[in-house]
């Protein structure tokens, strides 16, 4: 069964990262497709650590028309993951990914979105940040798109698929969130 419900929009459904995640989380994280623009090493399912200190995972799943109560496993689809590292002593940070199936469909600034309202709902912190690599134009744009500014970069941080790579700091803070749009 998938794990409980955090929160849904319209488009996906942030849900609790449970043991039977596990499987499609290392086989999606392997594929290079994925690896590479992460900068993820290959794990084993033993290795994946879902109860981290300080971690919040959610996956991201697609629900059509499944009632709110607990869906089988069999009316979830699994599509990503949206962490939220170092909610116990810092600013928290945002990660995720999504399979390559669903790249280019919205689905992304979807959950993060979502991630977005759920951090700054759950913990009492000014702002939430993420990462992305200098040659992630679509993850660098997601993060533009949600109103992150860009913070700094970490010159030669990872060695990424042959190259020493940069990676770009972004933050949002949370009156410029609750001020999008107009919104407050």
């Amino acid at each position: 069964m998938p794990g409980a419900r955090v929160t849904s929009g319209e488009r996906v459904t942030l849900r609790i990262v449970e043991s039977e995640d596990i499987p499609f989380l290392q086989r999606a994280s392997a594929n290079p497709d994925l690896r590479y623009p992460l900068g993820n090493p290959i794990r084993s399912q033993e290795e994946f650590d879902i109860a981290e200190s300080g971690t919040d995972r959610l996956l991201v799943t697609l629900e059509d028309g499944v009632p709110a109560g607990s869906p089988s496993t069999d009316d979830v689809t699994r599509i990503g993951q949206v962490t939220v590292a170092d909610t116990n002593y810092k600013r928290p940070e945002l990660g995720y990914w999504l399979v390559p199936a669903v790249h280019g469909e919205g689905y992304g600034k979807a959950a993060v979105s979502l991630a977005i309202e759920y951090v700054f709902r759950t913990y009492d912190i000014p702002a939430v940040g993420a990462e992305a690599y200098d040659f992630n134009g679509a993850s660098r744009g997601l993060l533009e798109s949600l109103g992150f500014a860009e913070e700094g970069r970490r010159r030669k941080y990872m060695f990424v698929n042959g190259k020493h790579r940069d990676m770009i700091q972004y933050g949002l803070l949370r009156e410029e969130w609750d001020d999008r749009d107009g919104r407050s």
